[in-house]
């Protein structure tokens, strides 16, 4: 059960609010597996485009140039590697071509908790530096008409330069507030992949990715979450599906915002593929939901399917 017991548990610079924040919401035993996660020394990760290559030819090259790698059951497209391998992998042609995307595992979650037919509609609503735009690209070859919403300009140029680089060369980009897009436009499928507080992307020996962690941020980002919600449940298709993710393993931002635009909203939670039930997780109060549980091979993160009635 939840307890101020549970404090003692978490790495002593941990920023305090973060702290009563998991005590208040986990079990003893699940605040000792963030606490693991937050202290372990987290591995890189990638994935094969497909556009380019199979995951064959990334065994092959990463073999190749001596780095040693794993694969999760769940996605045959991603490979795990040593942090300390990670600027030979970003050196190489594989890197540079656009053969590969560099990416966290978690990151890695939200297009496949769906299904993306030939020809549908898809927006990512806030898609730098467009991890999931080129993976929704890489899986669907292309077949889907996918448009890329960023609001900020710099971030957007980025956007576009790794879509360039993936070969991506179909993507729609809308340099835009995804709140202010007109509800006129309809998708099959929508990401939303909502700017949160970064909790679940914590590290202790890493002070930067606790610097602007505060009670603050984790309001207004739950304030903006709910807002990007309502707008792409308004531009869902019926029967299209939107997947909501945050890094935040908080209720704030996760469960708390399901709970409160969800009713009324014309829409549903549905289960998610029973092939990401192998990634550690913690328990959420919405069972629809995957919540990753942080660690050495995953940041934490959550993902909810939802569907439009």
């Amino acid at each position: 059960m939840p307890g101020p017991e549970n404090k003692n548990i978490f790495p002593e610079g941990l920023p305090q609010f973060l702290k009563e924040e998991l005590d208040r919401t986990y079990s003893a035993q699940e605040c000792l597996l963030i606490s693991q996660g937050y202290s372990s020394c987290r591995d890189s990760s990638l994935r094969t485009n497909r556009l380019k290559d199979a995951p064959e030819d990334t065994a092959e090259a990463l073999g190749a140039m001596g780095v040693s790698f794993r694969q999760p059951g769940w996605y045959r497209d991603a490979f795990i590697f040593a942090r300390e391998d990670e600027e030979k992998v970003r050196g190489s042609a594989l890197f540079t071509e656009g053969r590969i995307y560099l990416q966290n595992l978690s990151s890695m979650i939200p297009p496949l908790m769906t299904d993306f037919p030939d020809g549908c509609d898809v927006l990512d609503m806030c898609a730098a530096p467009g991890g999931k735009t080129t993976q929704i690209v890489s899986v669907t070859a292309g077949k889907a008409n996918v448009t890329a919403c960023e609001n900020d300009r710099i971030r957007a140029d980025r956007l576009r330069f790794n879509l360039s680089r993936q070969g991506c060369r179909t993507v729609n980009v809308l340099v835009s507030d995804a709140r202010k897009l007109d509800s006129f436009l309809k998708f099959d499928r929508i990401i939303l992949d909502a700017p949160c507080s970064g909790s679940g992307t914590v590290l202790a020996d890493d002070p930067s990715t606790q610097r602007a962690f505060s009670e603050k941020l984790v309001l207004n980002s739950s304030r903006l979450q709910k807002q990007l919600l309502r707008k792409g449940l308004s531009m869902l298709k019926k029967g299209g599906v939107l997947i909501y993710s945050t890094c935040s393993i908080l209720p704030k931002e996760n469960e708390e915002v399901l709970k409160e635009v969800l009713p009324g909203s014309g829409a549903e939670l549905i289960p998610f593929p029973d092939e990401l039930r192998e990634i550690p997780s913690l328990e959420s109060t919405v069972p629809e939901a995957l919540l990753v549980c942080p660690g050495r091979e995953h940041e934490g993160f959550f993902a909810a399917a939802i569907r439009k009635k």
